[in-house]
């Protein structure tokens, strides 16, 4: 569905792509809620009491006062020492004074702004809105007609087409999977060059070394018009996603993109990923005061680096299967653990991440019951931010398109689901009752008839038919039908527009930094 053409000439052309009108574009088959936030009016679970909370933090302060955690980079340990941390000379171990992290946790602020080159696509973090955000770092990709394979540059655009045609999507978290086909040096340029161009969202910067994160700095100036270093610092544009090597490490590469993010003013989601019993302690309190102590070793980092540098509390505490290992998603556990998260999160005023994920190895029941109740712990845990929300398969190993389109209905239930109910004279249809009185029906009433095409949502792969009907149709299933949907939307998939010059801009950089010969982070 995607031709591959050579650099230069072909990319250009393919930002062209974007000639059929929005009114066309209205007219899709497939219908969707609006794009634009929504506002959690969910009061949180609190399985947590206040008290409980409180002995996590001390609990958390104490692992890294007393145990420490170990920094592998010479520049993080350097801004830790003069900061006040105690940093030995002859160790990678940090261990901090609590009151020196409780005086970093007030810096830290409490909301801000992602900034997209489409203003309208600009998203709040922090503020009661809760933003759903793709699969992303997947190795492989899936679908019914091709099955599973390794990550190509094809299918990392299809996806990205995908992304930016679902309405319920608010930006981009990642690769959604790893083109492997294209040289790891170039890589980073082309997928944000793709980014760029193919959708209008806020888009990530990986954390994976320093000539790829001054590349994303570039790119993300480039694409809001040529803005200034101290705009973008003004004016977050770029997120990464910081991974801690749990138990209690920090890599260079992830530390270095905490130092060069804060410093830039651009947003850091410091994820520790704490598996229960794998590589934190196989009870959920251990587990989270690990992953406390492991977030706010990073956001200490981050303030230290550039006090008010925007942070977000990354949330990942699950459980593994004790007989293979295997991590699992979508249980009791993990919802818990994503609910407590949000407690502690909400403790310390910052913004909160967590992730619809499953264990499902096909977009099959057991995908949906797992990736549902995630979702639901999300929107109940107070996240602002979910993500691998749409697409995530066999714990991350494979991103599917088909399960992208399923989520997605998923996730716009969840979004009808938080509209609040109307209670006026109109909405109560009194007349609507007077008229029909008792032993009859309401399908023709005015009041009927006017709210016709929006009384209800109607999920996308819902079929609501008898069996008799839906059996003489061909009888397909979700899946089947899922499969279907994802074709039609990249069908119906328009180009997004971007000014000649800013485009031209981004040509520029990305061609030269291919020629100069890409990164050498990780040689």
């Amino acid at each position: 569905m995607v031709e591959t053409e050579s650099r230069g000439a072909g990319r250009r052309r393919a930002g062209g792509r974007g000639a059929k009108s929005a009114a066309a574009a209205a007219t899709s088959a497939v219908k969707q809620l609006p794009r634009g936030a929504v506002r959690n009016p969910v009061n949180p679970i609190e399985p947590l009491s206040a008290d409980q909370v409180e002995t996590i933090h001390h609990a958390s302060l104490k692992i890294l006062s007393e145990i420490g955690m170990e920094f592998l980079g010479e520049h993080a340990k350097a801004i830790l020492r003069e900061a006040g941390a105690d940093v030995r000379a002859d160790s990678n171990l940090v261990r901090f004074d609590p009151a020196m992290v409780e005086e970093r946790i007030k810096t830290a602020p409490s909301s801000f702004k992602l900034h997209a080159r489409n203003p309208a696509r600009t998203v709040t973090l922090g503020e009661a809105d809760i933003h759903f955000v793709p699969v992303a770092s997947a190795p492989n990709a899936s679908d019914a007609d091709g099955g599973r394979r390794q990550g190509n540059r094809e299918d990392f655009r299809n996806l990205t087409r995908l992304i930016q045609s679902l309405h319920c999507l608010s930006f981009i978290p990642g690769y959604p999977v790893e083109p492997t086909d294209i040289d790891r040096r170039t890589r980073h340029l082309e997928a944000m060059r793709d980014f760029a161009l193919l959708t209008d969202m806020a888009f990530h910067n990986y954390s994976l070394g320093p000539q790829r994160t001054a590349d994303g700095l570039e790119i993300a100036k480039i694409v809001r018009g040529g803005i200034s270093d101290a705009q973008l610092a003004a004016e977050p544009s770029l997120l990464t996603i910081v991974n801690t090597n749990s138990p209690l490490k920090l890599d260079s590469p992830m530390g270095h993109g905490i130092i060069q993010h804060a410093l830039h003013g651009q947003i850091s989601v410091i994820t520790p990923f704490t598996l229960a019993g794998a590589m934190a302690p196989v009870t959920l309190a251990g587990a989270l005061a690990q992953q406390n102590a492991e977030f706010l070793a990073g956001l200490t980092l981050a303030q230290c680096a550039k006090p008010g540098a925007p942070v977000i509390y990354g949330g990942f505490t699950s459980n593994v299967d004790m007989k293979s290992g295997a991590p699992a998603f979508g249980t009791p556990e993990y919802v818990k653990a994503v609910q407590a998260g949000g407690q502690l999160t909400r403790r310390y005023g910052v913004p909160y991440r967590s992730s619809g994920v499953c264990a499902a190895n096909m977009p099959d029941a057991q995908a949906a019951l797992e990736t549902q109740m995630s979702l639901w712990g999300t929107m109940t845990g107070g996240a602002d931010m979910v993500m691998h929300a749409a697409g995530w398969m066999e714990g991350g190993l494979s991103a599917s398109f088909e399960k992208m389109v399923m989520d997605a209905d998923m996730i716009q239930m969840l979004q009808a689901y938080m509209q609040p109910i109307e209670v006026s004279e109109a909405t109560l249809g009194l007349d609507a009752i007077a008229e029909v009185g008792p032993g009859g029906h309401f399908f023709g009433t005015p009041q009927t008839m006017e709210r016709f095409e929006t009384a209800f949502y109607a999920p996308m792969l819902s079929d609501w038919r008898n069996f008799e009907t839906w059996a003489e149709d061909g009888s397909k299933t979700a899946y089947e039908r899922a499969n279907t949907l994802y074709k039609q939307l990249l069908a119906e998939y328009q180009e997004p527009a971007i000014d000649e010059a800013t485009r031209d801009a981004l040509n520029d950089f990305v061609d030269r930094r291919i020629d100069e010969g890409g990164s050498f982070d990780d040689d």
